[in-house]
């Protein structure tokens, strides 16, 4: 073990107070995190820029970033043929990752519908049919199921298809859509386009950026616009559509006198089949019978974030925290599906005795447990995870060190929710967000999204940045890990519009609401991107999401999916910002394509910086641009109002 003296203190790795504790602790115990192993790893110089191409076996070729034009690969691919690739490929994977999980709930839907699915029925069919209705399905005088099963078959499109355009993209602006069409990425068939990318970036194949972009931005589309999306409205129809709850966040929710269970993945199925489970009577018995006072259930990451809003199931911690929880000896079974799943869970579990059960056969992980869960007879999966936690819980070994931190926030804010908070039952619309954007209370809105990456301190640029953009009254939609770390910073509660800039913080006084609204997964992005169209939709702020005085950033991003939900945001007309770095080498064609190119095409940008001031500065730019473009720039309002100016402004 290497004296803790050597290494970077823990609150310059993490601003998370418990992971902090916990990541002492584990260097005390002898246990290495992802914490340390990011600090410690030294990325590739030439990779963290893409100027490496390994798609053949000829190389793999190294340009250098410093020259990038200097030289070409060995079959003659340029640096801008070799990143165009790179970045394709990074989008196909994370197209595929959201689509897969897209599918498996359509298969869920179809498996209900059909009646082979007995656990689990449509719970919100108010949403049944306005989803169908959304997408030109006729839905007066018909039964439930029939809205269904005409739902789920044109969803199937999402998928299957090769030619057309995704049932989906109806709901996006008309011109929106027509620019797609005009510039030949509206998405068809997800499976199709993820192939089609993937054969173009095969040595020998598509040798132009410029064309690679375009079926990049297609695949891209294809995940916004169709699995995810997809994931996001059956879940709601199958679930029930999230509310806004209170719900606890933080290590501190683990209870030393519970078994304690968390569930971290991103398919909803398995955690609302644990969920159901966990209060069943004969289980609750079986605990106390062991010594335990019952069954805590925990979520993390993103199936976590989805059961927090639904159910108000506490949350442990985001991503770059799933090893630390571990540490506190407190965690009975974690039990994991599919993505962000990290295999240095298995040795860090080991070391704690702690049950690592993976669910998923697409998703095993070398030296944990396997259970499957089969939607079709979730008890069998379920019960076994919950007679091994309640075993390791009578048999605990190891000392019991739970960090007491716990927030409480406000989350399942929805696109529906938001369109009923401005306007009630029955005049629910965008229209007053988009009003006070055009009067100035209001800047404009902004989405911060997205993973923790240990090359930063975690949560950092997250809540700074989210701290300096409210200030400037630009109103947060968050998902993903984002949510958790701005919910661990307190900002997820009304009473944090004092944080707030003055005309943003009376909107907020005057409805009740946080200044940072929390959607949900990172899946159900897609609820920010259908909000971006309704604003299109109210009127006032032009005629297509590329005209909305909105920003988009993932600080601290991490994963392929990113990538996937960057370029569909870009490619849907949003100016979108990464921090820590981006796969590009500056002042190359490809990047220019991308930093500026595509804004003049009429779609969104990319944008890249590591600070986190600096990164609202240019979100904040962005949105001034885009309200100079529509005429709104006069002086904003900044002075408080007396109560007869207040009740104008209810929603």
């Amino acid at each position: 073990m290497r004296k803790e003296k050597t290494m970077v203190s823990a609150k310059d790795r993490t601003m998370c107070e418990a992971t902090q504790q916990m990541l002492e602790k584990a260097r005390r115990d002898g246990v290495k995190l992802d914490l340390d192993r990011g600090y410690e790893m030294k990325p590739c110089p030439i990779g963290v820029e893409s100027a490496c191409c390994k798609h053949c076996y000829m190389g793999p070729c190294r340009l250098n970033p410093k020259d990038p034009y200097k030289k070409v690969g060995v079959c003659g691919a340029t640096i801008d043929t070799i990143m165009a690739r790179n970045f394709g490929r990074n989008v196909a994977a994370g197209s595929a990752s959201h689509n897969d999980h897209g599918r498996h709930i359509l298969g869920l839907f179809r498996g209900i519908i059909d009646g082979k699915v007995k656990d689990f029925t449509i719970d919100d069919t108010i949403k049944l049919e306005r989803v169908a209705k959304s997408i030109g399905i006729e839905v007066e005088g018909k039964e439930v199921l029939e809205v269904a099963k005409e739902l789920c078959d044109e969803l199937e499109k999402t998928f299957s298809s090769v030619e057309g355009e995704m049932p989906f993209t109806k709901r996006a602006p008309k011109a929106t859509r027509e620019l797609w069409r005009k510039e030949g990425v509206m998405p068809r068939g997800a499976m199709l386009e993820v192939m089609e990318l993937m054969s173009r970036t095969h040595i020998g194949c598509d040798q132009d950026y410029n064309n690679l972009m375009k079926q990049i931005s297609r695949t891209a589309l294809a995940d916004g616009w169709g699995g995810s999306m997809v994931a996001t409205e059956l879940s709601d129809i199958i679930f029930g559509t999230p509310s806004p709850t209170l719900a606890d966040v933080n290590m501190g929710v683990l209870k030393e006198d519970h078994v304690n269970i968390i569930v971290h993945g991103h398919e909803p199925a398995m955690f609302e089949g644990m969920l159901m489970a966990v209060n069943d009577p004969f289980f609750i018995k079986e605990a106390k019978a062991k010594g335990a006072e019952g069954i805590n259930l925990v979520g993390m990451c993103c199936s976590g974030a989805e059961m927090m809003s639904r159910h108000g199931v506490p949350h442990a911690g985001s991503f770059g925290s799933t090893e630390a929880v571990i540490v506190t000896g407190a965690v009975d079974a974690m039990v994991v599906d599919i993505q962000c799943i990290k295999q240095g869970l298995a040795e860090v579990a080991k070391c704690y005795d702690t049950h690592l059960i993976t669910t998923n056969p697409r998703a095993h992980i070398e030296g944990a447990t396997h259970i499957e869960f089969d939607e079709r007879d979730p008890r069998i999966c379920t019960d076994e995870v919950l007679s091994k936690a309640i075993a390791r819980y009578a048999t605990r070994k190891m000392p019991i060190e739970i960090p007491k931190q716990i927030q409480t926030g406000v989350h399942g804010f929805t696109h529906e929710y938001i369109e009923y908070m401005l306007g009630g039952s029955f005049r629910g619309s965008y229209s007053p967000l988009n009003e006070n954007i055009i009067n100035g209370r209001i800047r404009g809105v902004a989405g911060v999204v997205g993973c923790t990456n240990p090359k930063v301190k975690q949560d950092s640029i997250h809540i700074e940045l989210v701290k300096e953009l409210i200030r400037n009254d630009v109103l947060v939609l968050q998902t993903g890990c984002s949510q958790i770390s701005l919910a661990k910073a307190g900002f997820l509660v009304p009473e944090a519009a004092s944080l707030a800039g003055p005309g943003l913080a009376e909107v907020c006084e005057t409805v009740g609401m946080p200044p940072v609204l929390g959607l949900g997964s990172c899946v159900d992005n897609t609820r920010i991107l259908i909000a971006a169209s309704a604003m299109v939709k109210a009127g006032g702020l032009g005629n297509s999401i590329a005209d909305l005085p909105v920003a988009g950033c993932a600080p601290e991003w991490m994963s392929e999916k990113a990538l996937a939900i960057g370029q569909y945001f870009v490619a849907s007309g949003v100016y979108t910002v990464f921090g820590i770095g981006f796969p590009s080498i500056k002042e190359t064609k490809f990047h220019n394509l991308l930093f500026d190119g595509l804004e003049k095409q009429g779609y969104g940008k990319w944008g890249t910086a590591k600070d986190p001031i600096e990164i609202a500065g240019m979100m904040i730019a962005h949105i001034d641009k885009k309200r100079k473009q529509l005429g709104i720039d006069k002086a904003r309002e900044r002075t408080l109002v007396g109560m007869s100016n207040r009740r104008e402004l209810v929603f």
